[in-house]
């Protein structure tokens, strides 16, 4: 079984509400869908969101990076072999790490089709359920407050805040958004590299001498500024969560040798998809470090397969899978089944979706 061709394609979906963080507004879903064919016609995909804020990767990019490297590079291969595939992958093109994840998952869904098996059973089968968080957008607060509470009246028990905008105003949005839901409701608030590690402590301490009995702080500080990040995991007692920070495998070391945060945030958008992220869950199990699996503003496809993963392994504790629960519509056939807060994964081989309405060239 060999690869014949890798295509793409663009769709477009709609959000419910605009997504707002520290560093974008985005207001509809708009990625970079791959095919993958092999020379029996069994077809695998996978999906890329342009990130340019964070992964440098354009719309363009993404494409041509398919296009003119990787696909010339893996067509012919044989499926079975997986590792020279990815190594392949990941050798033919510096960076590009969407495009790479990509196809990574498409041909990972195809692989897992080849065996008759669902994907998450053939990375290590831990949970077929797996529970997310809903993110709540930055906005003034009474619309942060509205907002989390429609989450949790739809179900979801566990909020992640969008904040790191404006300093010490972001506590005042926490502690109003905690007063409204009340305990019982888990919150984990998201900096997106918004605080220095002044304003972080500074912050955290606050939130904590009140009470607000907050899971996680994700990314309290810039990308590259571990020293800071270190200082705000050593001084604070909540938990820090590298997201940003963590690309791949060398990040990962890195953070767990110097212990600069608490846990990881595993996306595949960053690794390059899942052979990537695969070698980050070996690492943390190693360091003894808890993982969550995250994504980028994706739909259904890229969402299913880290939802796959998340469901393998059992370094993983946390999920922010939240894409298709902040997506207007689903346009898509079959796969993990999305009941609000609540992943469930079929019997269906690989990643388990099996209609995509995109014109694929």
């Amino acid at each position: 079984m060999k690869i014949k061709s890798i295509k793409t394609g663009i769709i477009r979906i709609p959000l419910v509400t605009p997504f707002k963080t520290a560093l974008r507004t985005v207001e509809y879903v708009e990625d970079v869908i791959v095919c993958v064919e092999a020379d029996n016609g069994e077809v695998g995909f996978g999906e890329a969101p342009p990130t340019a804020v964070i992964t440098g990767d354009t719309l363009g990019s993404i494409q041509t990076a398919i296009h003119d490297f990787i696909a010339p590079a893996l067509q012919g291969m044989e499926l079975d072999s997986l590792d020279l595939i990815m190594q392949k992958l990941h050798g033919c093109i510096l960076k590009n790490t969407s495009a790479k994840a990509a196809v990574d998952m498409a041909i990972y869904d195809l692989y897992a089709k080849s065996l008759k098996t669902p994907l998450y059973k053939l990375l290590g089968g831990n949970a077929p359920e797996i529970e997310t968080d809903l993110t709540i957008s930055v906005n003034d607060i009474p619309q942060m407050v509205t907002d989390s509470l429609a989450a949790v009246k739809k179900g979801f028990k566990i909020l992640k805040v969008k904040v790191g905008k404006e300093g010490l105003k972001d506590m005042e949005r926490i502690s109003e958004i905690r007063k409204a839901v009340g305990a019982d409701v888990k919150i984990r608030v998201d900096a997106n590299q918004g605080w220095t590690a002044k304003e972080a402590i500074q912050i955290i301490k606050a939130m904590e001498d009140k009470g607000l009995d907050i899971d996680l702080v994700e990314q309290p500080v810039k990308a590259h500024d571990l020293a800071g990040m270190k200082l705000v995991t050593e001084n604070t007692y909540t938990r820090i969560l590298a997201d940003e920070s963590v690309f791949g495998a060398a990040d990962a070391i890195t953070i767990c040798e110097s212990r600069a945060a608490d846990m990881m945030n595993i996306k595949l958008m960053k690794t390059g998809g899942l052979y990537e992220a695969l070698k980050i869950c070996s690492i943390a199990e190693i360091y003894n470090v808890e993982c969550m699996v995250g994504c980028m503003l994706e739909s259904k496809i890229a969402v299913s397969a880290a939802a796959h993963l998340a469901a393998a392994k059992h370094v993983v504790t946390a999920v922010d899978l939240d894409g298709p629960s902040l997506c207007k519509e689903d346009p898509y056939e079959s796969g993990p089944l999305y009941e609000e807060s609540r992943i469930r994964m079929t019997d269906a081989y690989g990643i388990g979706i099996t209609g995509v309405p995109v014109n694929f060239a």
